[in-house]
């Protein structure tokens, strides 16, 4: 019995021994915040040129006639009773499939291309990435220094663009 507490006390001091050195080892640097905030960046901008892309294909779509109609039918969607109601012809529906369509493939790009920047290690690399994202789950300091670091980053690429065009 002594034994088995003896061996248990020396596991117990081993395991935290491992997690104090796991600790010390898991110190962010300024590099590895830098490169997650412009990693986060890179994708809210992805999603805000997708975005962008969907509202066009909406206002500018003749079959549709713009927002309100699109509106009108997405509020009717899947409910033939009110699709009936607001009179919609083929034409809309295919339009609206095909912008529906659209908006659930922006789901999927939005996922490979954060997953090709995570995977990438001149972007982030993965150990990098959840390195960082279990600092941010422990500490809330972490998750808003790296928050407002991907808002300015955001708003320099978005000025950037501006320039550009």
């Amino acid at each position: 019995m002594k034994k088995l507490f003896l061996l248990a006390f020396l596991m117990l001091g081993i395991i935290s021994v491992q997690g104090f050195a796991q600790d010390e080892s898991e110190e962010l640097t300024e590099e590895e915040i830098v490169k997650y905030a412009s990693m986060e960046a890179k994708v809210q901008v992805f999603i805000k040129e997708k975005q962008s892309t969907m509202e066009e294909m909406i206002k500018n779509n003749e079959a549709l006639g713009g927002g309100a109609r699109y509106n009108e039918i997405k509020a009717a969607w899947g409910k033939e009773d009110k699709l009936a109601e607001i009179n919609i012809t083929e034409e809309e529906r295919a339009a609206f499939a095909e912008i529906q369509s659209y908006i659930d493939a922006i789901g999927d790009e939005v996922k490979q291309y954060m997953t090709g920047l995570i995977m990438d290690q001149e972007v982030l690399g993965a150990a990098t990435y959840n390195k960082v994202r279990r600092a941010m789950n422990a500490d809330p300091a972490v998750k808003e220094r790296i928050n407002s670091l991907v808002a300015e980053l955001k708003e320099k690429s978005e000025d950037t663009a501006v320039q550009n065009q």
